[in-house]
């Protein structure tokens, strides 16, 4: 293993990814061997996949061959969904070293030994997900200002066009008391906001004792932290004495919810194997807004899954219109093995497909901008990040709109208080230059 000294990263899909590579490339860094950027020539490179839809597979093949074009000496590691899905497909493309599956990708640095002949066959380790029991902790750190803290892994439900249970395997969770240090790690990195990620995150604790409330009441209490932001969690799974909490009595959870839909016809979800309903999704949506109006509610949408006619497609679009949500996450259809929607009939052609993204694209920049409007002339809590863009720095308030600022490096990681009264032709907030930092 001495002979690696650099390795680097890329990460593909979701915050719950991301939280994972971290943590990985920290094992890494306690072994000695120095994370780079993509383009520094490393030694290694792991790349971390996803395959919720055909791009990512497609996006994975192409990293392998910018990593070989980069240092055609180095060595390529597959971990992710994708890597559990075709572990052996994978091990087939040209350039790929190694492929570690959902049980192996946290022991990597066990494997590196087999990494010091070229030419040989690739290796490959997976096994079965109805293996796969263990729970890792994940968190992100250094790359944002924000950390994404896994606080959840799998998923027991088996959407008809899902296949992440087939590659992360059965819902499962650390103890709350064993989560709650975990976030205490991330306070004492001086991390101003957690996002709390998984695959279904609301089923954290699978119905026993602990479960997500008992966890967030528990997550208030961790001192360090200012913010605390759900990511996506499912309708049936969030409670109204969930919402409340969130939106009347805790003073570090913000005004946030990305809340999937995927349809707005009945019978569709029901062909999804969704556990709610059109009635239910209001009344969460309203129940919400009732409670908050400044709330943003982010939506997923899924467009041309079988059976999807003009007219229930119609019927999406409306029941869009009619909520109070903020923006939309369009996903378009793609046929995915092993998944029941697969066997389907009353197929939507690929053209009808993207015409109905574009559609819901237009409606997402609509909703958007009328809530950017809705919030104008209030005053804000903003939390800068630390890239800089074009001579910009960004930062979100608590309730996730988006502001920018001409460049300054002391406000990197910094709360200020910004009046919201400039939204330029890109549908952001532009503010001043001079603030007042919050400590």
């Amino acid at each position: 293993m001495n002979q690696f000294k650099k390795v680097a990263f890329y990460t593909l899909g979701c915050k719950l990814n991301f939280s994972e590579t971290s943590t990985i490339s920290r094992l890494f860094a306690d072994a000695g061997i120095a994370k780079v950027n993509f383009d520094e020539q490393p030694d290694i490179y792991i790349i971390n996949t996803c395959s919720v839809t055909e791009n990512a597979d497609k996006k994975c093949r192409q990293l392998v061959k910018k990593a070989k074009r980069i240092n055609q000496s180095s060595f390529v590691i597959i971990v992710g969904c994708f890597a559990q899905l075709k572990p052996i497909e994978i091990s087939k493309m040209e350039g790929v070293d190694m492929v570690l599956g959902a049980n192996e990708k946290f022991n990597v640095l066990e494997h590196l030994e087999r990494l010091n002949e070229k030419n040989k066959q690739p290796f490959v380790a997976f096994d079965s997900i109805k293996k796969t029991k263990e729970f890792v902790p994940s968190f992100s750190i250094g790359d944002r200002t924000r950390s994404f803290l896994k606080i959840q892994d799998g998923c027991d439900y088996f959407c008809t066009f899902c296949t992440i249970p087939l590659a992360r395997g059965k819902s499962r969770n650390a103890g709350v008391a064993e989560t709650l240090e975990e976030a205490r790690k991330i306070a004492a990195k001086d991390v101003k906001e957690i996002v709390l990620t998984g695959v279904n995150i609301g089923d954290f604790g699978q119905g026993g004792e602990e479960d997500f409330f008992t966890l967030i009441k528990g997550l208030e209490t961790i001192e360090g932290i200012d913010r605390f932001r759900i990511s996506s969690i499912e309708p049936n799974l969030l409670s109204n004495e969930i919402i409340e909490f969130c939106l009347t009595q805790s003073k570090k959870f913000v005004p946030h919810f990305h809340i999937p839909l995927q349809s707005g016809n009945d019978a569709l979800l029901k062909s999804m194997r969704r556990k709610y309903d059109k009635a239910l999704y209001r009344e969460r949506i309203e129940y919400i807004k009732a409670l908050r109006p400044d709330t943003c509610i982010g939506v997923d949408v899924i467009v041309g899954f079988p059976g999807e006619s003009d007219a229930r497609f119609d019927e999406t679009v409306d029941f869009l219109k009619e909520l109070d949500i903020s923006y939309l996450h369009v996903f378009t259809y793609s046929e995915r093995a092993n998944t029941t929607a697969k066997k389907m009939d009353n197929i939507v052609p690929i053209p009808k497909r993207k015409e109905r993204s574009r559609v819901l694209h237009l409606l997402s920049d609509r909703k958007k901008r009328h809530f950017y409007e809705s919030n104008k002339g209030t005053k804000r809590k903003v939390l800068f990040e630390e890239d800089n863009h074009d001579g910009y720095l960004h930062g979100f308030t608590e309730n996730y709109i988006k502001i920018k600022t001409p460049y300054q490096s002391r406000l990197t990681n910094t709360f200020c208080q910004v009046n919201l009264d400039h939204l330029d032709r890109d549908g952001i907030y532009k503010s001043a230059t001079e603030y007042t930092i919050e400590i």
